[in-house]
């Protein structure tokens, strides 16, 4: 099945890496995952996220589902 997500490469100081890694671990994302909630978080603060599309179940994309109690 075709994603509907564009691939890229991104090229990062290996100590910027390092950081958003641990960041990421921390947060229990995946470090693609965390730079895209990064991503999208500027965006929305910036007034420059495109109008809503489909999320997870329970939170923005790259966040991970929320478990219900």
């Amino acid at each position: 099945m075709p994603s509907s997500r564009k691939a890229f490469p991104l090229r990062l100081d290996p100590e910027l890496y390092r950081a958003l890694e641990q960041w990421a671990n921390d947060e229990f994302r995946s470090v693609n995952a965390h730079i895209e909630y990064l991503l999208r978080e500027a965006l929305r603060r910036a007034g420059r996220l495109p109008q809503a599309r489909s999320v997870h179940p329970g939170g923005q994309a790259g966040e991970p589902p929320t478990v219900d109690s």
